[in-house]
């Protein structure tokens, strides 16, 4: 062995025996509340990687899509017409904010989707719930923040997961997340000119 992999060697023991002290210490276990934020992609994008988590772990899970309507997004389909049973999937909104052009339309649409989040949330046989692009909904309003807060911490079920996902996330519910993720946003093609592309962006 070259005096390069005896040092690499070492060294990765050494690593490896100060992250084992470390996970001797993690040993609790509670349900979570995940906030994807940021401008950047890929907030919905890993809230439904989640998803896909919890279906191959067989954990009974739901999504319930604000904002977003009609849109038939790859994961909509995917989810709705293979693992209709696995995963249940809600709708609610009738399309982003400058479609509907409507603010009391959305706030209902809002408001309806969230007594629909409730009850998944509230669901003994449901471990994990996406929220997805709840905040949007938030940050317009159309929704109470301390309600939602409010709900998250004293009524979510202890061992039950729930993921929030949107940009501009409020700082009520950043302060109340176990794990808050913020996307950057470095370079996007639509700056470029270049539309939303399907398996990437849908």
């Amino acid at each position: 062995m070259t005096d390069e992999n005896t040092r690499h060697t070492e060294k990765m023991k050494k690593i490896k025996a100060a992250r084992d002290r470390m996970m001797e210490t993690k040993t609790e276990e509670k349900g979570l509340i995940v906030v994807h934020t940021g401008p950047g992609k890929g907030k919905s994008s890993s809230g439904f990687g989640m998803i896909m988590r919890c279906i191959a772990h067989e954990m009974p899970c739901a999504v319930v899509q604000f904002i977003k309507g009609n849109w038939m997004t790859g994961e909509r389909q995917f989810l709705t017409e293979r693992f209709a049973d696995e995963c249940k999937f809600i709708v609610s909104g009738e399309g982003f904010t400058w479609e509907t052009q409507d603010r009391e339309r959305d706030i209902k649409a809002a408001q309806a989707g969230w007594e629909q989040a409730k009850e998944v949330i509230l669901d003994p046989t449901i471990q994990f719930v996406l929220l997805d692009e709840i905040n949007i909904a938030l940050r317009n309003d159309y929704l109470d923040i301390d309600e939602v807060v409010g709900f998250l911490q004293e009524h979510k079920p202890f061992m039950t997961h729930v993921v929030l996902t949107g940009r501009n996330a409020k700082e009520e519910l950043i302060e109340a997340a176990d794990l808050v993720t913020e996307m950057g946003n470095v370079k996007h093609p639509f700056r470029d000119g270049i539309k939303a592309q399907k398996g990437v962006e849908f």
